[in-house]
């Protein structure tokens, strides 16, 4: 029988692969976490489909799980969704972008080391202060120059939009830090100002993490609860693209918002109603991994390596 080693050598051995399995079993354990999310939206999503139709549930325009005449049509909830995100990609897409160019290449360290922390401290307030804060200042200042209904898609929208601001902003910061002074400096040698440096040179050689931030943003966006549960209301509609002003000016419902209001609902246990909340949560879950898989795509695709 061999003699445990408690030599130095052996010790630091032993404490290496100790830490090594700690590693492996953190990485196992969030596997298992995601895949048990799955299977349990699965099971009850598979019990909601056999009960109800997928053709009517994918292509329904009436939602109304827990009303008479009972409905499961979920493409007002994915239309109030996409407006959501939507109008929240057009407040933190330009903002974030600009904000990211002007940490990378315009401000000095000692500024940089001020504003990106306090720009991140964003991403930190709950959700619920947006939403409050959307209801009680944000629509009644709108509401002065646009005809608003208290609970709207546009505040919703905006508050959204902020909160996604630092997602946006920080990584592609980071995706332009990364790019390599020689470039920047070759630019400049040919007479190229700042600005053109900027936008010519540093954006596109950081367009792969750029892309990465706004599509890990839209999601984030697309899966927010409380802003949209309390700011757009929870009135699940069809949007209506040839009417612009009501896409935004009136009371919409997202998923999210959906799964709210049935999960804290007066509803049956194991009923249609209750197992809607799965599908719908099914539902939101394959979109949001499209989008991430399309990010991980355009990704390596235009990722560019620097020696």
């Amino acid at each position: 029988m061999s003699q445990p080693d408690f030599s130095h050598d052996g010790i630091r051995t032993a404490r290496g692969k100790a830490f090594r399995y700690l590693f492996m079993l953190c990485a196992l354990l969030s596997i298992l976490t995601t895949v048990a999310i799955i299977l349990t939206l699965l099971v009850d999503a598979v019990d909601f489909f056999a009960e109800v139709s997928l053709g009517e549930f994918l292509t329904g325009t009436r939602w109304s799980p827990t009303n008479e005449p009972v409905a499961f049509g979920v493409l007002p909830l994915i239309s109030g969704t996409l407006v959501i995100t939507v109008g929240s990609a057009l407040v933190a897409l330009p903002i974030g972008l600009l904000t990211a160019i002007y940490l990378s290449e315009y401000a000095s360290e000692r500024r940089r080391a001020y504003l990106k922390p306090a720009l991140e401290v964003l991403a930190g307030v709950p959700t619920v202060v947006y939403g409050y804060f959307a209801l009680v200042y944000v629509t009644p200042a709108l509401d002065t120059f646009l005809p608003l209904s208290t609970f709207n898609a546009l505040s919703a929208s905006i508050m959204v939009g902020i909160m996604i601001i630092p997602m946006v902003s920080s990584i592609s910061e980071d995706a332009m830090s990364a790019v390599p002074d020689s470039l920047r400096q070759a630019s400049y040698g040919l007479g190229a100002t700042k600005f053109t440096v900027s936008t010519s040179v540093v954006v596109p050689a950081a367009v792969s993490g750029i892309f990465s931030s706004f599509i890990l943003a839209l999601s984030r966006a697309i899966g927010e609860t409380m802003i949209v549960a309390i700011a757009a209301g929870q009135t699940p509609r069809l949007i209506d693209v040839t009417d612009p002003a009501g896409l935004f000016l009136n009371s919409i419902q997202t998923m999210t918002a959906a799964m709210v209001q049935i999960g804290t609902g007066d509803i049956v246990g194991q009923g249609e109603a209750y197992k809607s909340l799965f599908a719908v949560g099914l539902t939101l879950f394959v979109i949001t991994f499209a989008m991430n898989l399309v990010s991980e795509l355009v990704a390596s695709r235009y990722r560019e390596e620097y020696r």
